[in-house]
């Protein structure tokens, strides 16, 4: 699946000389988290809520609130935004999209295409994207396994299926560089008998839920 099939398409905006107060208004009425910041066209930034917080005077200020809203009313977007902005294709992996996310420590990120920004995707769409992947509206059993790290192994773990239908697998890493551990989800008839099915093709079971 591809990022285009998760993201958020057309998302709001602002300018570079966007006030800081009316970004922060925006995302309050709109429930955002984050506003990519478009100048003549181009994707020149981003600014979140937390840099928007973070540029506003403390609480403990000793400012009278006619010098804060002074203050507030000269900062614009420009002064707090993130200018070097990691971004996605549109036809990029959505796994893509998740590990720049890890890497980089953050929770969206714009994307681009013909260089233009058509979309957003965010943390939110990766839960989304993973709940899908795994099946987990789809019920049946969850089941977890611990195969040899070898050729084949998948296909001796599909053969233990029937009758039963397999909707999803994901591979959680090698364990001591020698063995796979496998997440199934088995929906359909004789479901519940899988986990005894793959047993008996010596794979080892390591949970049933």
């Amino acid at each position: 699946m591809l990022v285009r099939d998760w993201m958020t398409r057309d998302p709001q905006t602002v300018s570079a000389t966007t006030p800081v107060m009316e970004a922060m208004q925006r995302l309050r009425e709109g429930g955002f988290r984050r506003l990519p910041v478009v100048q003549d066209g181009n994707l020149v930034g981003i600014v979140t809520d937390r840099d928007l917080k973070e540029a506003t005077p403390s609480k403990a200020t000793t400012l009278s609130i006619y010098e804060l809203n002074y203050l507030l009313s000269k900062l614009l977007v420009k002064d707090v935004m993130v200018a070097a902005v990691i971004t996605v294709s549109p036809d990029d992996p959505i796994e893509r999209a998740a590990l720049l996310m890890e890497e980089h420590r953050v929770s969206g990120l714009p994307v681009i295409e013909g260089g233009v920004i058509s979309g957003i995707v965010t943390i939110t769409d990766l839960l989304r994207a993973f709940v899908e992947f795994l099946g987990l509206r789809e019920g049946g059993v969850r089941v977890t396994l611990e195969a040899p790290d070898a050729p084949g192994m998948l296909a001796r773990v599909a053969a233990a299926g029937p009758p039963s239908n397999i909707i999803a697998v994901a591979t959680a890493g090698v364990v001591a560089g020698e063995r796979r551990q496998l997440v199934l989800r088995v929906v359909g008839e004789a479901a519940e008998g899988f986990a005894e099915r793959v047993a008996n093709a010596d794979i080892v079971v390591r949970d049933v839920r």
